[in-house]
């Protein structure tokens, strides 16, 4: 018999840190060798269906703008993660747990405006 809970393999976001300033350089390089690779095979592809005019023109379109978008894109920051909040909304159906107790209101404001100073 197992006395441990089964623990998921992702640790758990207790932080909205953003990822580190080495893992996005090396994330957007990567995004940038990714579309020049693409740019590299858009030139071969434009050469090589050179007697198909509107292949070779679609490949070299391509080719010619692939490098714009790559610095764009390399130059970009990240885009935020979404913040999830874990927030106990009361029990659900079919589980054994303790429903939330509501909060009881305060009372409502009191004209009397008398300020307490201990110091008298």
């Amino acid at each position: 018999m197992k006395l441990t809970r089964h623990r998921a393999d992702e640790p758990v976001l207790i932080t909205a840190a953003e990822p580190s300033q080495e893992e996005q350089f090396l994330a957007r390089r990567r995004k940038y060798a990714i579309m020049m690779g693409t740019r590299l095979v858009c030139l071969i592809l434009a050469a090589s269906f050179y007697h198909i005019k509107i292949l070779m023109v679609l490949f070299a379109v391509a080719a010619v703008a692939l490098p714009w978008m790559a610095v764009i894109i390399a130059n970009d920051r990240p885009a935020r993660r979404a913040l999830s909040i874990n927030i106990f909304r009361g029990r659900r159906p079919g589980t054994n747990r303790v429903e939330r107790v509501d909060r009881q209101e305060l009372p409502p404001a009191s004209t009397d405006s008398r300020v307490v100073d201990a110091e008298e």
